[in-house]
């Protein structure tokens, strides 16, 4: 095979040029970090699905009884959302160079997702209270490993977004950090999409 390639190579023309750059990195080469979140992603969501259908088949058992549903579970739910609307414009506000109005919108979502994260503190310690414990019945437990499962994978995303505001405030050029403002937005929206269908199945079965 090696023969009936360089018998047919045109090696009168140029082989350095840009579209061999293409043909040998691919047209729409993908940068590693972004690489690295869409895999992080499915695999992510792969083990929430398992989860969802653990908890589905589960609450087929008789000894299945309903938790009943904090209020508080709802202004954490529009904290969430609002954070993610945040980072969200944090996105476009690093595309367009505002850099006042980055901080701000990434201020703003990290205070909401931090008040998500205490909200959920606060809906266990109701809980506790009330006498609902982990071990007391499996749908207690499903709900405990379920949110704090999610609570985890919010906390390494305010790291990540630590991480990127101190870069900006470090003075580094836009263009090095909007991609990292880019992929805290998306993964917040993987996690509100994520909780979502949580609080549905939580507060529906």
């Amino acid at each position: 095979m090696n023969f009936f390639r360089e018998i047919t190579q045109k090696s009168w023309l140029p082989t350095d040029g840009p579209g061999d750059e293409i043909r040998d990195h691919g047209a729409f080469a993908l940068p590693q970090a972004t690489v690295g979140l869409r895999v992080f992603l499915v695999v992510a969501t792969v083990l929430f699905l398992l989860f969802v259908v653990a908890y589905s088949g589960r609450m087929a058992f008789p000894d299945w009884r309903a938790m009943p549903e904090p209020w508080l579970l709802w202004p954490n739910t529009l904290a969430l959302i609002l954070g993610s609307v945040a980072l969200h414009g944090a996105s476009l506000s690093a595309r367009r160079g505002r850099m006042d109005e980055l901080r701000t919108r990434l201020w703003a979502a990290a205070a909401l997702s931090m008040a998500f994260l205490v909200g959920q503190v606060l809906v266990w310690q109701e809980l506790f209270a009330l006498g609902y414990f982990a071990a007391a019945n499996p749908a207690n437990a499903f709900f405990y490993l379920l949110t704090a499962i999610h609570g985890l994978h919010l906390l390494g995303g305010l790291g990540v977004l630590a991480w990127t505001v101190t870069r900006i405030y470090g003075g580094v050029e836009a263009d090095q950090f909007k991609q990292s403002v880019n992929l805290c937005a998306v993964y917040w929206h993987f996690l509100l999409v994520v909780w979502l269908v949580m609080f549905g199945l939580l507060s529906f079965t």
